[in-house]
């Protein structure tokens, strides 16, 4: 069976694999100063203002004595963090000490005194034309999202013609779709495991991945990151002019409104972006962003399902998993049968990302249960999958008539130590090692045959 192969990172993550050099770049700018103080853990937050204005390193035993005994586990997660994320840097000579990045520690400074002003102000409200309520934006960017979902999975089911922009395409292909000759895209493992995802974990690897490609279009991913983070600190639903922003930037909002987290509009004269609640959370962590929706699913003991929804979506991300038997306006009836989950399972989903799918979406009338969805049905996906694993292939080679105890022996050791003996029989002298050893092998016999 294959194994979860998505991660979804936090934006904090991506910024933190940046070089030394990105990373202070970023850190001239005072609002993404800000913005990654805000994702830090408490304890992270509360070192950095300890050391905000103090010039020189202070000793890691110091830092110690800050908290208290049972708060040990939580100072090596805050250091290990601003480790990372170079705010500090670690010296190590007669004792372990830290100092705040002074590129940082300067920007935050004055942020925290001055104030700032974002490179771009929201337009007058006599030049744009009626600007959509946060309901719309909000509706306009679950519906874009959904689109743009309902694209991965076959662009037949979309419910209005999409042109995605070839880096967003890229994105797809870079581990969600597969593409053969004359072939129309399909799902690949990971695209499947995606769409159980939830849509903040679902906008972190796309996100993601979007960085990651950057450098292929031209782009360097500090700036990106950079763009990206300025955007959070925008206010959703107002109208920001498109000209404030450089040709790279108007080329990247295209994108980010292909997956709702901005609406473009055009006026007469100007035109202008409006950001959504995607992007203005975008600088949050993924707990932080991912508040509970409310869920739509039922799931009964005799293995029934129920969905209140309308969206075409859920009924196809349902369909991975279960058998649709059909659906009403406002309904989707279904059930979870061993061929369902057999199919799903062929496609890569695992029985966790199923019923961890079916809790987070729980109904509100179930949700409060414990457990929200039933025993008996969770347990029996798990002994479905469990019956797919009882047999794992092994790529091996067997060995006997060795010539003498002493060589088996030294064969069974050599093997067991470079972890690829699977079987020996010492009676009979025969043995059996992984494939990728056969090779080290051979030529470890031959030398002991001369």
């Amino acid at each position: 069976m294959p194994q979860v192969k998505i991660i979804a990172k936090n934006f904090m993550d991506m910024v933190a694999s940046l070089t030394a050099r990105d990373l202070n770049k970023l850190y001239e700018n005072p609002f993404i100063c800000e913005a990654i103080l805000r994702s830090l853990p408490p304890l992270a937050k509360k070192y950095v203002f300890q050391m905000l204005y103090i010039d020189g390193a202070i000793p890691a035993k110091t830092m110690e004595e800050w908290v208290l005994p049972d708060g040990f586990t939580k100072h090596k997660v805050a250091i290990d963090r601003l480790v990372q994320l170079r705010l500090f840097s670690e010296e190590k000579k007669k004792e372990t000490t830290y100092r705040l990045n002074s590129t940082f520690q300067s920007n935050l400074q004055k942020h925290l005194i001055n104030g700032g002003a974002l490179p771009r102000e929201p337009m007058p409200s006599g030049i744009t034309a009626r600007l959509p309520t946060l309901e719309d934006l909000e509706a306009y960017a679950i519906g874009q999202w959904e689109c743009f979902l309902l694209q991965l999975i076959s662009s037949a089911q979309a419910e209005r013609p999409t042109n995605f922009s070839s880096s967003m395409m890229k994105v797809f292909q870079r581990g969600l779709l597969i593409q053969r000759d004359k072939e129309a895209p399909r799902l690949t493992e990971s695209g499947f495991q995606f769409l159980l995802m939830d849509t903040n974990a679902q906008l972190w690897y796309i996100v993601r991945e979007y960085i990651s490609n950057s450098q292929e279009r031209g782009i360097n991913q500090a700036d990106l990151i950079s763009f990206l983070l300025e955007l959070s600190f925008h206010v959703a639903g107002e109208a920001y002019n498109l000209n404030t922003l450089s040709e790279i930037q108007r080329s990247m909002i295209k994108d980010f409104a292909d997956l709702g987290l901005v609406k473009l509009q055009q006026g007469r004269k100007e035109s202008w972006f409006i950001p959504t609640k995607l992007a203005t959370n975008l600088s949050m962590s993924l707990t932080d962003s991912s508040a509970r929706k409310e869920g739509f699913v039922v799931v009964e003991t005799n293995f029934r399902m129920y969905a209140y929804s309308t969206s075409k979506l859920h009924c196809e991300i349902l369909r991975l998993f279960s058998k649709i038997e059909y659906q009403l306006p406002n309904l989707i009836v279904g059930a979870i049968t061993k061929e369902s989950l057999y199919n799903a399972f062929e496609n890569g989903i695992t029985a966790e990302q199923i019923i961890s799918f079916l809790q987070q979406n729980a109904h509100p009338r179930v949700a409060d249960r414990i457990p929200s969805v039933p025993e008996n049905v969770c347990d029996q996906i798990r002994l479905w999958e469990s019956d797919l694993n009882r047999v794992e292939m092994t790529p091996a080679h067997y060995y006997e008539e060795f010539p003498s105890r002493d060589v088996f022996e030294a064969a069974c050791d050599y093997a067991r130590d470079r972890s690829g003996l699977l079987w020996e029989d010492s009676k009979k002298m025969r043995l059996v090692v992984n494939a990728e050893i056969h090779m080290h092998m051979r030529e470890f016999l031959r030398g002991q045959n001369k």
